[in-house]
C-alpha cells in the first residue's frame, strides 16, 4: 500500500530534522539519533505494536525542537522536550503514538518512585533531569499518571529507552522506519496542513 502524500511528506520532515540537528548529544554518551534508533530497536525486537515502535523511535524529538540548547539540564532548565515533541507529532500521528512520547517523562517519575532499584539504573544526565522534571511521583500524581490512556505504554516505552543508551551499537537506519511511520499517519487519518 502507497502512503499518503501527507505521510510521506510528514516523514520526509522528520527524517530532515533528525539527520540535520541528531548528532546532538544531550548529556549522554550517544546523539540523539542513536538514542532514538536503538530504543526503537528494542521495541520493535520485544514485538511491540507498530505504533509503539514509532513512538519509541520518536520520543525525544523534542530535543531537537526545543530552543534552550543542548545543555539546558546543566543550566537548571527542563526544556519539556516530551510535550514539545507530543505537540509537534499530534499534526500527523494519533495518540497511539503521542501519548507515550508526552508521557515517557511521568513514566521515568513514576518508575523512580514505585519501583525498586530504578533510579539506581538512571544515566548520571536521565537522573539529573529527573530532579528538573519534579523528582519522583508521589502516589497521587502515580495514581493521575496510572489512569491516563497511554500510561502502560510510556511506561514500556521507559523500559526501551533505559536500554538505548550503548555508545557503538550498529543498527538499522532511520529509513527502515519510513514505511512504519507513514502507516502511523495514515491509520491516525491525518488532514494536511493548510
Amino acid at each position: 500500500m502507497t502512503a499518503s502524500p501527507f505521510a510521506q511528506d510528514f516523514v520526509s520532515n522528520i527524517f530532515e530534522l533528525v539527520t540535520l540537528r541528531g548528532e546532538r548529544h544531550y548529556g549522554e554518551g550517544v546523539s540523539v539519533m542513536e538514542h532514538l534508533l536503538q530504543t526503537a530497536h528494542h521495541a520493535r525486537a520485544d514485538g511491540a505494536p507498530d505504533a509503539l515502535v514509532a513512538a519509541c523511535l520518536l520520543h525525544d524529538i523534542g530535543h531537537l525542537l526545543q530552543r534552550h540548547g543542548e545543555d539546558a539540564a546543566d543550566r537548571g532548565i527542563d526544556a519539556r522536550h516530551e510535550r514539545i515533541g507530543a505537540a509537534w507529532l499530534a499534526r500527523a500521528f494519533g495518540p497511539a503514538v503521542t501519548e507515550p512520547v508526552r508521557l515517557h517523562v511521568e513514566a521515568k517519575r513514576y518508575l523512580a518512585a514505585f519501583e525498586p532499584g530504578y533510579f539506581e539504573l538512571l544515566s548520571p544526565a536521565s537522573a539529573q533531569s529527573l530532579a528538573l522534571q519534579g523528582g519522583p511521583m508521589t502516589r497521587a500524581e502515580a495514581d493521575d499518571f496510572l489512569s491516563q490512556a497511554g500510561a502502560a505504554d510510556a511506561i514500556r516505552l521507559r523500559r526501551y529507552d533505559e536500554q538505548g543508551k550503548v555508545a557503538g551499537v550498529e543498527l538499522d537506519d532511520l529509513e527502515s522506519y519510513r514505511e512504519l511511520l507513514c502507516a502511523e499517519i495514515d491509520v491516525a487519518g491525518r488532514a494536511p496542513l493548510g
